[in-house]
């Protein structure tokens, strides 16, 4: 796997703004794991994907949480 940004224990709303910053420094076709504990981030992430032009490849329930995999829009 490719590198993971490990958000976890955070609360929403960070780990939507700092995958959104980090992604921002991203070219357009560029992928990024991301990792959190936050329960809400399996609404949050979706909505910022669909909202920002990117694409969630994966979502993924792990035993800590969640991980997804979003290519840069």
């Amino acid at each position: 796997m490719d590198d993971v940004y490990d958000l976890r224990g955070l609360k929403c709303p960070l780990p939507v703004l700092k995958t959104q910053k980090k992604m921002r420094a991203m070219a357009a076709g560029e992928q990024l794991w991301v990792r959190t504990d936050d329960p809400l981030a399996v609404i949050d992430i979706p909505n910022f994907c669909r909202e920002r032009g990117h694409t969630l490849v994966t979502s993924e329930t792990v035993e800590d949480g969640h991980r997804f995999l979003i290519e840069c829009g």
